[in-house]
């Protein structure tokens, strides 16, 4: 273990996790299995090997599927509170945990302690929610047009949810769907980004005890480790009812395409280029700081993260001032030193897509307002430091166009109302998370009608980044359209079905239909 692993503690924490040198990369519950070739875990931290894990063959897929099946057929039966009284038990664990697994979030995906702890909290925030849904699974009665009979709806579990996640959140995006699943009955099976495969064995290992001490099926959460072949072997298989994907737009487009051929059902969550449009009447501080957390928060490696930052042209120079001016206080080093702001990158490819963007932006007419580059040295050894970067552009560039999970903010200038703002915040082909700093209410309205923003999420005096789990998080366009987390959002994993019952001794038909015999 490196020397910033040992004074940060994560020897302990692994050890707490049960992560150990070499990992089973295929588990259901507590039986762990697998045959397939070895997988690195690097830190990006200090460019250290973490540990290995060994990745899932086909054949340890089918027995993590037959598992899966096996424990569905007693876990729908289960009543909704009973289940909620699992993931209730799985949040009590996950507080027990939090250091620990924080840790590992911080030292294997390279974001803050901070933002570590943050996503930890996401977790037990998602099972609370769960536990009070799981008494509220509820559907409607309506009138029939014939007399002696009663229409309702009601809600069953779909069966094998299947769930795809990436490395920039690597628990809380698998909780948000796990914990909304199991309360409604249906058992997961998980495959963690190869970038991040021991946070997800952390997860599996707190669930399964708490699966254990239940007596109940192994099969309810399971996991499988390996790159997208193995992504592949989930999307394609008909046992699956849903899937669950985050990641590139790109990625998702091939999943859809997949889950759609064998008519399954997909919950997408996919990239995003998310502006804050800056009006003449919006606070600067606040402006500022929404900004720079959008932007420079987990390296930039968030779907909300903020890309672009549209500003009017009777306060672009204040802004731009001011925004440049905070960039200069930003700390970047290692993230489980809470004195620094900024971690590192994955890895060296996201560093050569960091790099290519910000020769892009100047080779298509940009001006780079902070320089950007590589660190070296001391501290910076993984290679996967850089310095967050900014340039003013026009939102018609290629490079602004598309996604750079990277900390580069583009600044754009807008003249005349906010209607002209909008236009351009709208102007991308991605629609997830979008804010808008103002003060003027009628500005504020216009944003959310229904000519503003075309976003899943939009705020207002809020940055792009940072959602609650209460609400449904999810967004339009090549963001895929699919919502996690609150509101209705469980609904997608549960099947509907509209009930007609007649209590009468006549059969009479819908639409005054005769047919006497």
């Amino acid at each position: 273990m490196s020397t910033i692993a040992q004074q940060f503690g994560m020897t302990d924490a692994l050890n707490t996790l049960g992560v150990k040198a070499i990992n089973e990369g295929t588990s259901t519950g507590k039986n762990h299995f697998a045959n397939g070739e070895i997988l690195e875990s690097f830190s990006p931290v200090d460019g250290q090997l973490i540990a290995k894990v060994k990745t899932t063959t086909v054949a340890d897929y089918e027995k993590v599927m037959q598992t899966a099946a096996e424990a569905f057929k007693t876990f729908k039966m289960m009543p909704a509170p009973q289940r909620g009284e699992i993931v209730r038990q799985f949040g009590e664990k996950l507080r027990k945990n939090k250091d620990a697994l924080g840790k590992l979030v911080s030292y294997e995906m390279g974001k803050s302690l901070q933002e570590g702890y943050g996503e930890v909290q996401e977790m037990i925030d998602i099972c609370d929610f769960a536990v009070g849904l799981s008494r509220q699974l509820h559907g409607l009665t309506m009138h029939s047009e014939r007399p002696g009979h009663r229409m309702y709806e009601q809600y069953h579990p779909l069966g094998i949810v299947g769930i795809i996640s990436a490395f920039n959140f690597p628990v809380a995006v698998w909780a948000w769907n796990t914990a909304l699943a199991w309360i409604c009955g249906d058992v997961c099976v998980w495959k963690p980004s190869e970038k991040t495969p021991l946070c997800g064995i952390a997860c599996q290992n707190i669930i399964a005890e708490v699966i254990a001490e239940n007596n109940l099926p192994e099969g309810i959460s399971c996991l499988i480790n390996g790159d997208f072949k193995v992504g592949e072997l989930l999307t394609a298989d008909k046992r699956v009812p849903l899937i669950s994907a985050t990641g590139s737009t790109r990625m998702g487009k091939i999943v859809a395409q997949t889950v759609a051929g064998r008519l399954g059902k997909s919950l997408l969550e996919l990239g995003g280029n998310n502006a804050i449009i800056v009006t003449p009447d919006a606070d600067i501080k606040m402006t500022v700081i929404g900004a720079v957390f959008g932007a420079v928060g987990t390296a930039g490696q968030r779907c909300t993260s903020t890309r672009r930052l549209i500003i009017h042209e009777s306060i672009y120079d204040k802004v731009k001032d001011a925004v440049t001016s905070a960039y200069k206080q930003l700390r970047i080093g290692n993230p489980l030193d809470q004195n620094n702001h900024v971690g590192p990158l994955i890895d060296t490819h996201a560093v050569e897509m960091y790099n290519k963007a910000l020769s892009k932006v100047v080779a298509e007419g940009g001006k780079i307002l902070v320089e950007g580059g590589v660190l070296s040295g001391e501290g910076y050894e993984s290679g996967c430091y850089v310095k967050p970067a900014i340039a003013e552009a026009q939102n018609s560039f290629e490079i602004v166009q598309h996604e750079t999970f990277a900390p580069v903010l583009y600044l754009l200038k807008y003249s005349g109302d906010v209607t002209n703002a909008i236009e351009v915040q709208n102007g991308v082909a991605q629609g997830l998370s979008s804010a808008i700093m103002t003060n003027n209410l009628r500005e504020a309205e216009a944003f959310l009608s229904v000519a503003g923003s075309d976003c899943g999420i939009a705020n207002v005096n809020i940055g792009t980044s940072g959602a609650e789990i209460g609400g449904a998080f999810g967004g339009e366009k090549e963001t895929g359209g699919g919502r996690e987390s609150g509101s209705d959002a469980w609904k997608i994993y549960m099947r509907r079905q509209t009930n007609t019952i007649n209590y009468t001794t006549s059969l009479p038909l819908a639409q005054g239909i005769k047919f006497d015999l």
